[in-house]
């Protein structure tokens, strides 16, 4: 055959459908001994559940096969897999499929069943390359993603480097944020979504000089103009990262006030995004409690205080009064060993 072994044992698996055991016998026979991994069915309603819970590259099947045939299979397969390779087998080519339903159900060819397989193996070669493409450029994007966020990751531990004071703010954050979405029922996927951007909130602030992020006094305007501008730097600099879309509104809104006042955009109340909502609660929180060049922290009572005259100001007080829960419930110490008060 014309594949070699060492490319045909490319993780490659086939499963083949037919109502006839003796074809499907005999086409597992004939790709095994090149290295694929073939498994073999003869009921079409077996078959679509196993590509459905299982991980195929290609499937084989019949055209005419009771109780349904090879279309209404292949239809029923697009609707949750539109990645698998298919390739219809018929008697005789006067009984396949008009092309047109060949092209809407993605159907990468038709063989017609004769003594020899040298047409399928043509067909499954080219399934072949197109699958070993296809996993290449899937790498090769996993490995771009990856750099980016580990890039990402390094610009968000160089702004908390920069100071002192403000290392384990992010992870502080994205703790609290998280705990504020789980004891709001959001969806596992929401609390990671809030979690992540916890994470990434203020990675805009590489960005701003030093003589601004670390001055020890009150800021200018200008200088508070520069601060200002680091939630719409963050979403600058995640927006090329297709999957942190979900969290560029958090990032863009978290300096958002529930009132209207805030920044970059001045949105109001539910305008804001909800994870922004959360960030400023818990992004708020982490600020007040920790030391600063310019104060020491407020510790837990006036921080807590101060939230609560936040509420429909700068805060949703929705989000406000789930977090009062969450202190009631895991104690005020829960949240005091966060922090060193030596200093203060």
């Amino acid at each position: 055959m014309r594949l070699t072994k060492q490319v045909n044992q490319n993780r490659i698996s086939i499963l083949t459908l037919d109502d006839d055991p003796i074809i499907t016998s005999t086409i597992q026979a004939y790709f095994q001994r090149s290295g694929y991994q073939v498994d073999i069915e003869n009921d079409p309603y077996n078959a679509i559940d196993r590509i459905r819970n299982g991980n195929y590259d290609i499937l084989l099947l019949d055209f005419l096969m009771s109780p349904i045939c090879g279309d209404q299979v292949v239809e029923e397969i697009r609707k949750f897999n539109q990645d698998l390779f298919i390739i219809l087998l018929t008697g005789h080519k006067s009984m396949a499929p008009p092309v047109k339903t060949i092209r809407q159900l993605d159907i990468q060819g038709y063989y017609e069943k004769n003594d020899r397989f040298d047409q399928l193996e043509l067909l499954v070669e080219s399934c072949v390359k197109s699958i070993r493409q296809m996993r290449t450029i899937q790498e090769y994007k996993s490995d771009l993603e990856k750099a980016y966020i580990q890039t990402i990751e390094i610009l968000r531990h160089v702004v908390e480097s920069r100071d002192k004071e403000t290392k384990g703010h992010s992870e502080r954050v994205a703790v609290l944020a998280k705990e504020i979405a789980q004891e709001l029922l959001l969806s596992p996927e929401e609390v990671e979504m809030i979690h992540v951007a916890g994470l990434f909130h203020d990675v805009g602030k590489i960005g701003v000089p030093d003589s601004i992020l670390l001055k020890n006094g009150p800021l200018t305007n200008d200088e508070y103009q520069k601060i200002k501008g680091h939630p719409a730097e963050g979403e600058r600099i995640i927006i090329s990262y297709a999957p942190f879309k979900e969290i560029l509104c958090i990032v863009r809104g978290h300096h958002e006030r529930y009132n209207g006042t805030g920044y970059p955009d001045g949105k109001a109340g539910e305008e804001i995004c909800l994870g922004a909502r959360i960030i400023a609660v818990a992004d708020s929180f982490d600020a007040m409690m920790s030391n600063r060049t310019y104060r020491k922290g407020l510790g837990f009572d006036k921080t807590i205080e101060e939230l609560e005259k936040g509420k429909n100001t700068q805060f949703d007080p929705k989000i406000v009064d789930v977090f009062m829960q969450l202190v009631s419930k895991k104690g005020r110490s829960n949240y005091e060993q966060l922090y060193d008060y030596s200093l203060i």
